[in-house]
């Protein structure tokens, strides 16, 4: 959870700096034992999707931070070669199948995920994760639908941080036990509190565990989002006190309580900062470092191997005016 914390930290810092690609970013600070907890239930061969704030899901994976902060930063080491930016980091090797920047868009891909976990018959699941305001999206109703139906090894893991964007969750919807939705469909449903990390592992790993029997699953982790919905966001829907008391629920905080409590020193821990400050900050100097893609490389992974890519059209002008 700290090195998640650090990284999304390292990546305000790059967005301040000018040295991101794009004007959106989305930090998933708060959420860290979301990512940490559901993520130490799987296994390699499970594939997943996430959303908008997905950094710290990719990295609790195993994603290296060197090559995710060059992918935000929009340059050629990045994981998608910088086409893919903050919203849009996929690796297969890793299993992630995409974030994706439409409220509940990669849900359904972890459906066909599973159909072809089930065929394979390895015991792969596949787990889709979104946020709060994902409940909304009719996608979601027909993708639990069918995976109960089918008996997919799917989990569906909200990270309910409160806020879809802007709207609280208690303007958007009456019902807030947001599992009993997934248990009409057939699912086995579960809400925890994102504060303890390892109640979130110990759910998570009961959920993990059935979906691998053909038991589809539903996570509810409720968080609290520290900062505003994108990083240019100051959240003037939030009062300063509704926030103060939001981030007292600070899932590193009391991970790092819990240690100390078991005995682990403040030594120790303040160690373990200092070397994952080291490793973030050589990721934005990898990142800075790196060279941005060149222009013909926007049509890498879009065409088949054997298809000839298109000539860009600043190419083809170039070449008119030089041979004129």
């Amino acid at each position: 959870m700290r090195r998640v914390r650090t990284f999304e930290e390292r990546v305000g810092e790059l967005f301040v700096r000018g040295q991101s690609a794009g004007s959106m970013l989305h930090l998933s600070i708060g959420e860290e034992s979301a990512a940490v907890g559901v993520c130490a239930a799987m296994r390699e061969g499970d594939t997943f999707t996430t959303h908008h704030r997905g950094h710290g899901i990719f990295l609790a994976r195993g994603a290296d931070p060197n090559r995710m902060m060059a992918e935000i930063g929009g340059k050629e080491t990045g994981y998608c070669h910088g086409k893919g930016g903050s919203m849009h980091i996929a690796d297969m090797g890793l299993g992630h199948l995409g974030a994706n920047a439409i409220v509940g868009g990669g849900i359904p891909a972890v459906v066909g995920a599973g159909i072809a976990s089930k065929r394979a018959g390895k015991g792969d699941i596949s787990v889709a994760f979104f946020g709060d305001g994902a409940m909304q999206q009719g996608i979601l109703y027909e993708s639990m639908n069918m995976a109960a139906l089918w008996d997919l090894p799917v989990l569906f893991v909200c990270i309910n941080n409160q806020y879809g964007m802007g709207t609280r969750i208690d303007q958007a919807t009456k019902g807030h036990e947001l599992h009993l939705r997934a248990r009409a469909f057939g699912l086995r449903g579960e809400t925890v509190d994102g504060l303890d990390v390892t109640e979130v592992r110990e759910t998570a790993q009961d959920l993990v565990d059935a979906a691998r029997t053909g038991q589809p699953g539903f996570l509810a982790v409720d968080c609290y989002r520290f900062f505003g919905h994108a990083r240019m966001d100051k959240s003037p829907y939030r009062k300063e006190e509704e926030e103060a008391l939001g981030r007292q629920k600070d899932p590193v905080l009391h991970a790092r309580a819990a240690l100390i409590g078991a005995g682990v020193t403040e030594d120790e821990l303040d160690g373990v900062d200092n070397d994952i400050a080291r490793e973030m900050d050589a990721a934005i100097d990898f990142a800075v470092a790196s060279q941005e893609p060149q222009l013909a490389s926007m049509f890498r992974d879009v065409y088949g191997p054997d298809e000839p890519e298109p000539e860009p059209v600043r190419t083809r002008i170039d070449r008119v005016l030089a041979r004129e």
